[in-house]
């Protein structure tokens, strides 16, 4: 048997926990979860397969839940508070990776204990460079996940399938000119979806984009930054600066019966408050018509059985898109700026 340890946002424990079993399932290898509300992880042992088995059969990627993993090596209880290395180096010799994170919860308990984390990260990976236990060739990296200054799990995730992130979270500053917090929603879903690569082509200046439900302009503040034209489309009122940089056109429509003119729409965003099912037939419509190229749109998910019912939305989209004969690219993800909805990327490829 074999234990993972996967990291969610706090509250949605058991989203995580049903749909690493469902995946886990679909290639063959299963397990049970240990999932308590609000600790921010989820427990994966996984019954067959050999150690590490999950990361080769099931991609972090296609997970909407979990933003970060690794498979448990050991866990230490009742760190000597004099000498809290020489455990950690007993149980590590022999073994090695290409770096170390030091991680706990993202919740109000684990955060107590960051200060101490970056405290005690250097001179345990001084400790573990000494025993070559650290080495760039290495293939994986191991994770170091504290419960508090006693308690710790080792353990690692391979250097392929892992978020390059610490904690798999994106930290971004909240721009003083945008108009909602919002926007941190839009530019977390370009960094997280959108390579660097083609940032030059797909999130450059003088494209046009349409914000369905635009008001007052969180999303719109994004693409206005990047030089884009903004149809923004929502019966309230826009914000005024946003409005003065002449990138805006406000159009007081229904986002749901807007339409556009012409076949010139590179972006379309939608952050509407309504049924996921609704939204997601909305975007989808988009694409088979040919509207738009591609599309970030989030669905706000009901409170109980989420995994479950974003299941049957996405199910549903991929049936629609197969009938409008439209080869697609779809993505997932619960992001760490989103609260009750995950962020979806949409794309004809």
């Amino acid at each position: 048997m074999s234990r993972y340890v996967l990291y969610c946002r706090a509250g949605f424990e058991k989203d995580c926990a049903n749909e690493i079993q469902h995946h886990a399932a679909e290639a063959g290898l299963f397990g049970f979860c240990r999932a308590k509300d609000n600790l921010g992880y989820v427990e994966f042992e996984l019954t067959n397969g050999d150690s590490g088995a999950l990361f080769s059969k099931v991609k972090l990627d296609k997970l909407v839940f979990t933003r970060q993993w690794f498979c448990l090596i050991e866990e230490l209880f009742d760190l000597d508070p004099v000498d809290r290395i020489s455990p950690l180096v007993k149980a590590l010799v022999g073994q090695q990776y290409a770096d170390i994170t030091m991680d706990y919860a993202d919740t109000n308990e684990g955060k107590a204990v960051s200060g101490f984390t970056k405290k005690f990260s250097v001179p345990l990976k001084k400790a573990l460079e000494k025993q070559k236990v650290i080495q760039r060739k290495a293939t994986a990296v191991l994770h170091v996940f504290f419960f508090n200054s006693q308690h710790i799990l080792v353990g690692f995730s391979p250097s392929n399938n892992r978020s390059d992130l610490h904690l798999g979270i994106k930290r971004l500053k909240f721009p003083a000119a945008a108009p909602s917090r919002s926007t941190l929603k839009l530019e977390e879903a370009f960094h997280y979806f959108i390579a660097k690569d083609d940032w030059p082509t797909k999130l450059s200046g003088g494209l046009n984009a349409v914000d369905l439900g635009a008001a007052p302009g969180g999303w719109t503040y994004q693409l206005v930054q990047r030089g884009m034209m903004v149809s923004a489309i929502d019966n309230g009122p826009m914000n005024k600066d946003l409005m003065e940089t002449g990138q805006v056109k406000h159009f007081r429509e229904d986002g749901f019966k807007y339409e556009p003119k012409k076949r010139n729409v590179h972006w379309l965003v939608c952050d509407m408050v309504e049924k996921p099912a609704r939204v997601a037939d909305l975007m989808v419509k988009w694409i088979v018509n040919g509207w738009c190229q591609d599309a970030i749109f989030n669905l706000k998910l009901p409170m109980k059985q989420r995994f479950q019912h974003l299941q049957q939305v996405i199910e549903q989209m991929q049936v629609s898109l197969y009938e409008g004969g439209v080869r697609y690219q779809l993505k997932v993800k619960h992001l760490y700026h989103d609260r009750e909805e995950v962020t979806c990327y949409l794309s004809r490829i």
